[in-house]
């Protein structure tokens, strides 16, 4: 993702990203998208991430 460029324009003279996502590749989309996740669950749970909990089946009783 290219972080280099920057435009400025004045507020409801913006375009519509739609265009531009439709343009880039599938594995480009899903990058920007695991980045974005990414930054959210830092922002939402801080640095450590991880399981909450483990499940574990210690003995089976069919019937």
């Amino acid at each position: 993702m290219d972080k280099s460029a920057l435009n400025i324009v004045k507020l409801g003279e913006e375009k519509s990203d739609f265009a531009y996502w439709q343009s880039q590749s599938y594995a480009m989309r899903l990058a920007a998208l695991e980045t974005i996740r990414a930054e959210y669950n830092t922002w939402k749970y801080g640095t450590k991430q991880g399981f909450q909990r483990v499940y574990r089946i210690t003995q089976f009783k069919q019937g």
